[in-house]
């Protein structure tokens, strides 16, 4: 298949530009300004615009399903330490948001548990490529352990559980990390004296944080939430993305100093919590000229999924240039979820997740004309 004639967004000059797309084997096999068109179908875009698929960095799609109540909610436990939970396990393909989410060209998405617990569990990422086998549709099984911090964990304190203050949040996804290198230290040192040990599935999950193998996803709203996951991941010396984030714009330099990236958002909608009182669509373009890599976030289904290149404007009419707003769609929470070898660009040997624009991306009436998963049209 070759896609002729259109604009297509190049991530490295930050551009439009006129070029043609061969997609072989659902890989992009050649971007060229003309490409020979025999043997092949020809996608004749003229006059429209053409990006990767983009790519959601934070939804709880497939786990708090669309159009029904606690039978479709699996987002959260009844204890406040659970990193045992795997998202896989609870995460449903019929959820009727996922063709939704095809409809605003989404055609990657991190998904997983809520911020109810201080530990939830990991996050799965998985394809937008209409199947209903889960295992079908991952491409990353466990790609981040859950933490949060602020209000929600403390909601525990009104059921007369520990968490009650931000205090006891903090020193409980300590002990949780402590645990967890006490736990290697024990498995290593039963391994080398040969001895039986006990596997517990949720240090094994927390060794992986421990050991760099995946970040610590960290619901922070509050500057002093977000420095206080600062704080605790560079004390541990383990890998973390910032999500939500809101008031990042208020100590973006802090920020881009710790190197943690932000996954910003959902800046759409009221400010429904204190927590939320400095909630700006200007965040986002503060951190990114700050020097933070930022991933906008619909935060499914608290704004729609489909809604992501909607809130990527919003964010270009308060200062993101064009260039960065696509990026915080695409490029940047492929390099945040450590998918940049499969997702995210326009380039050759990438999967060829496109989506092809009757306007702009950026355009509030723009609609995908096509979308393609690994070169099938959806």
């Amino acid at each position: 298949m070759i896609i002729k004639n259109a604009k297509v967004f190049m991530d490295t000059s930050g551009c439009f530009e006129h070029l043609d797309i061969l997609v072989r084997d659902g890989k992009i096999a050649e971007i060229a300004e003309v490409l020979d068109a025999e043997e092949e179908a020809v996608i004749d875009a003229k006059g429209c615009f053409v990006t990767p698929g983009l790519i959601e960095a934070h939804s709880h799609i497939g786990m708090c399903e669309e159009g029904i109540q606690w039978e479709g909610d699996d987002i959260s436990e009844n204890e406040p330490v659970t990193p045992e939970m795997r998202a896989i396990d609870a995460f449903f393909p019929g959820d009727m948001a996922f063709a939704d989410a095809l409809t605003g060209g989404v055609t990657t998405i991190c998904t997983g548990f809520g911020s109810g617990g201080v530990v939830a569990g990991t996050a799965v990422i998985v394809e937008n490529n209409g199947s209903l086998i889960a295992d079908e549709m991952v491409i990353v099984p466990e790609a981040a352990m859950k933490c949060a911090f602020g209000e929600n964990p403390r909601d525990f304190g009104r059921k007369g559980k520990q968490p009650n203050t931000r205090a006891s949040v903090a020193f409980l996804l300590r002990k949780c990390l402590q645990d967890a290198i006490d736990y290697k230290i024990a498995k290593e040192s039963a391994q080398k004296k040969n001895e039986p040990f006990k596997k517990d599935l949720g240090m094994e999950a927390m060794v992986r944080v421990i050991d760099g193998e995946i970040p610590i996803k960290a619901h922070c709203h509050r500057s002093d939430d977000i420095c206080t996951a600062i704080r605790i991941c560079k004390e541990f010396g383990v890998k973390a993305t910032l999500d939500h984030c809101t008031d990042g714009h208020l100590i973006a330099d802090y920020i881009a100093k710790s190197g943690y990236p932000a996954i910003v958002g959902p800046t759409f909608g009221s400010k429904s919590k204190y927590e939320l009182r400095n909630k700006s669509f200007d965040t986002v373009p503060v951190l990114v000229h700050a020097g933070v890599k930022v991933a906008i976030t619909t935060d499914h289904n608290v704004t729609p999924q489909e809604s992501l290149h909607w809130l990527a404007a919003m964010h270009m009419r308060n200062g993101l240039s064009e260039a960065d707003a696509i990026r915080c769609i695409t490029s940047n929470p492929a390099d945040i979820l450590g998918i940049a070898d499969k997702k995210g660009r326009i380039k050759v040997g990438l999967d060829a997740d496109i989506v092809i624009w009757d306007k702009n991306p950026l355009d509030l009436q723009a609609k995908p004309r096509c979308v393609y998963v690994r070169g099938v049209e959806k």
